[in-house]
């Protein structure tokens, strides 16, 4: 994904700030680290070690996000279970560039996309298999209709095929304005009309991290080997099927392979007997979304490969 501008974060004025959760705090240095689509992260380094924390600073026009990722780190963080940040202060201005600040507990270790470089490439469906698990105890957090989420559900809708239908055509209508392909436009329209009846076997939506890939998933070494150390980035989570969760993992897990696909699937627990053909489908979204964001940013490399798996996801047979 692009990232977002990253406007200068001084020392002093940090300080300032995280002296409002921490008096004595020093700041040392303000790190640029690996940020979301809508806010430039720091982190945020002290004289005193425990000080340490990550600031978030959201461009003006996404400003209304960092009230949403308050909301779902407070629901992940009710479950007990999963390592998310703390939210530990927020201000609505005044940040860099005049954008909305978010200060937030440091997790131990460091995005899989980064740490898996230099480690051995057996070790990678074992990271795979704890993604699994966490997806399944969001999904845990049921919601009462499906949607996007902000500080509640935007324009709710009652029944997955409905939604479903509904942002396929939205995002259909965006490829077409972005001058996508007629005929994969309408290829993929034929394929929603043919397989779309499996949206409505999802009977009742959960909270979806939405963004769970390797940059936003924290490993580390333990004594017993390495793993999972927490989960960031919650901007995108929606209310919806848990398997466009699953979907959308598998569908980023870019150079990855079977054991990493099965191994995610196995460490999310039992599935239904159609999640083969759900998955396709909500595949086929995702790179339909995919393609529609990059193409708006002006950003083209990707697109031929896109535009292949859009392809060969809208020509999978049904069963």
């Amino acid at each position: 994904m692009a990232q977002p501008d990253r406007p200068p974060l001084g020392a002093g004025w940090a300080e300032g700030l995280l002296r409002e959760v921490y008096p004595a705090a020093e700041v040392v240095e303000a790190v640029p680290r690996t940020g979301g689509r809508s806010g430039a992260v720091y982190e945020v380094r002290c004289a005193d070690p425990a000080h340490t924390v990550i600031f978030k600073v959201y461009a003006p026009r996404w400003a209304w996000k960092q009230a949403k990722e308050a909301r779902v780190y407070r629901m992940l963080a009710g479950l007990g279970s999963l390592p998310v940040p703390s939210v530990l202060h927020r201000t609505p201005g005044g940040g860099p560039g005049g954008g909305a600040v978010t200060i937030l507990s440091l997790l131990e270790g460091r995005p899989l996309s980064e740490a898996s470089k230099d480690l051995d490439q057996r070790l990678i469906p074992s990271f795979y298999r704890e993604m699994g698990a966490v997806l399944a105890s969001v999904h845990r957090v049921g919601q009462e209709a499906y949607g996007y989420l902000a500080d509640g559900i935007v324009d709710p809708v009652a029944g997955n095929g409905d939604y479903m239908r509904r942002r396929f055509a939205a995002k259909l209508a965006e490829f077409r304005e972005l001058g996508g392909d007629e005929r994969l436009h309408d290829a993929v329209a034929r394929r929603v009309a043919r397989d779309g009846a499996l949206f409505d076997n999802c009977g009742s939506a959960v909270l979806c991290h939405n963004d769970l890939h390797e940059g936003n998933v924290l490993v580390a070494p333990r004594p017993g080997g390495w793993a999972v150390t927490g989960v960031i980035d919650v901007e995108n989570a929606i209310a919806a099927d848990p398997l466009i969760d699953l979907a959308k993992t598998t569908y980023y897990a870019l150079g990855r392979g079977a054991p990493e696909h099965r191994a995610l699937l196995e460490g999310y627990g039992p599935l239904p007997a159609d999640t083969p053909d759900r998955l396709a489908l909500y595949q086929l979204y995702h790179a339909l979304e995919l393609w529609d964001w990059f193409r708006s940013l002006g950003t083209t490399e990707p697109l031929p490969g896109i535009t292949e798996d859009i392809a060969r996801l809208t020509d999978h047979p049904a069963r």
